[in-house]
């Protein structure tokens, strides 16, 4: 299997590893919760996120990078932490237009290459598979991208096939099969409220909840939202895998020691 394993890893952040709490008179052990930054592309560069207003997202300016340029953004997240895998939206490609195919295989030169989850609109076979035999690469299923279920029915079970049920404010963007038929859904499923991303308002824990309780042993990626240890440590808690994180990674909120000391 290409795809990376969502317990393990550099990028596991183990705030409440192999430690446990008290809950009701029962004590549990806390999963690590995986931390995966986030790459916005927009005509070549990495764009900072506004609550999935696309329309206003600009080159990003971050004290992590000199340039908006895609490489030299993710070697300053990985001068926080040696992330091995980033999150793409290649927001050309979901609205239509040409795919940042360059920005990708740059990436892919960079020192201890990463692996991609790479939300590309894909919303035909042909392209899919495409994506899925790329190394290193796993394509992420936009719902806001599909007209009907029929991918993800051929290939749900694909070890490499990332869902992304995406939300703007309380509406389902998407066929609503992808969101009421669970056993459609692969091993891992993001749940992305794009009103919450760039917006440093918190996860949508309701929303992420009622995902938790249909997804079985399914792993659960929050996007959107997440600020500082806190909400880290409330996702945890829940059993949510992994977060999608940009903001708080760039405004010095999760800084290297705070880093560090989540994967101590």
């Amino acid at each position: 299997m290409r795809a990376a394993n969502v317990e393990t890893g550099n990028d596991a952040l183990s705030f409440f590893h192999a430690s446990s709490f008290h809950d009701g008179g029962n004590w549990s052990v806390r999963k690590a919760l995986r931390i995966i930054p986030v790459l916005d592309l927009k005509d070549g560069v990495v764009v900072r996120a506004q609550q999935g207003k696309r329309d206003r997202y600009r080159p990003i300016v971050t004290p992590l990078s000199r340039s908006p340029d895609v490489v030299a953004v993710a070697e300053g997240l990985r001068g926080l932490y040696p992330f091995s895998t980033f999150y793409i939206a290649d927001l050309d490609a979901i609205e239509g237009g040409a795919p940042n195919s360059d920005a990708l295989a740059r990436l892919r030169t960079m020192a201890e290459p990463p692996e991609l989850w790479v939300d590309a609109g894909v919303a035909d076979e042909k392209t899919l598979l495409a994506a899925l035999a790329e190394r290193s690469l796993s394509p992420v299923l936009g719902s806001e991208s599909q007209r009907d279920d029929m991918l993800l029915r051929r290939f749900r079970d694909h070890p490499d096939l990332i869902l992304s049920l995406d939300f703007i404010g309380d509406s389902f963007c998407g066929p609503r099969s992808l969101l009421e038929e669970p056993e459609l859904w692969p091993q891992k499923v993001i749940v992305m409220t794009l009103a919450k991303v760039g917006a440093a308002a918190g996860p949508d824990f309701g929303r992420l909840q009622e995902v938790k309780a249909k997804a079985g042993n399914r792993t659960v990626i929050a996007a959107g939202g997440v600020r500082d240890e806190t909400d880290i440590g409330a996702l945890s808690a829940m059993g949510v895998a992994a977060a999608l994180v940009a903001t708080s990674l760039h405004n010095a909120t999760l800084t290297p020691g705070r880093l560090a000391s989540l994967g101590a």
